[in-house]
């Protein structure tokens, strides 16, 4: 955590915490069972634990995305969400996927929500993400396609190819691409070229 701070004060990128359920072997991706106190709390000790490391270098909090399975439970499950949220610190936003009970308890929490799209994720039919416990390699131009319809159209093809709306209203808007997708970079680089395009027409 040092270094990623030290980095990214070096090279100007807004950091935000990542918190996920206490999942050390599975990364975070296995779901387990927590009180809403407990879920609070980890969300409280793990975006506490960030904020002092950029406190040190005179950096802010810009934001907070829930991790893994967490986030799909906190999709799912009302409860599990805004006790999540209940551990963020005030006037920070989150980001989460539009639509869902992530959305609902930001709104009831008055916590700003950011709408988030996806890169490298697969989505269902009823709009939920399909999270891989790992992550498989992606074709650069899948990508482009992927991403370019979700940017100009707020849409995105399932895994059983019906088009899904993604309804990001007009929320600010992230793209979530993982640094453990084999040829992250590849992803990373294509994504940056379609949003960079996509800003640069929109703004005309």
């Amino acid at each position: 955590m040092v270094e990623t701070v030290k980095n990214c004060k070096v090279h100007n990128i807004k950091v935000g915490a990542h918190p996920g359920l206490p999942d050390i072997q599975g990364f975070g991706r296995r779901e387990m069972k927590l009180s809403p106190e407990e879920l609070t709390a980890i969300t409280i000790y793990q975006v506490g634990a960030l904020r002092g490391f950029l406190d040190h270098e005179g950096m802010p909090l810009h934001h907070v995305k829930p991790h893994g399975i967490l986030y799909g439970m906190m999709c799912r499950d009302y409860e599990v969400a805004k006790a999540v949220m209940l551990g963020i610190p005030k006037g920070i936003p989150v980001f989460g996927l539009a639509g869902t009970n992530m959305e609902q308890a930001a709104i009831d929490l008055g916590i700003p929500f950011w709408a988030e799209m996806y890169g490298d994720v697969k989505y269902n039919t009823d709009g939920s993400l399909i999270i891989d416990r790992k992550k498989k390699p992606w074709d650069l131009e899948e990508i482009r396609t992927r991403v370019t319809q979700q940017v100009q159209t707020e849409s995105v093809t399932a895994v059983d190819g019906t088009d899904i709306r993604l309804p990001v209203k007009d929320y600010p808007i992230s793209i979530c691409c993982h640094s453990d997708s084999p040829g992250c970079l590849g992803i990373v680089r294509t994504t940056r070229e379609v949003v960079d395009k996509f800003n640069k027409e929109f703004s005309k």
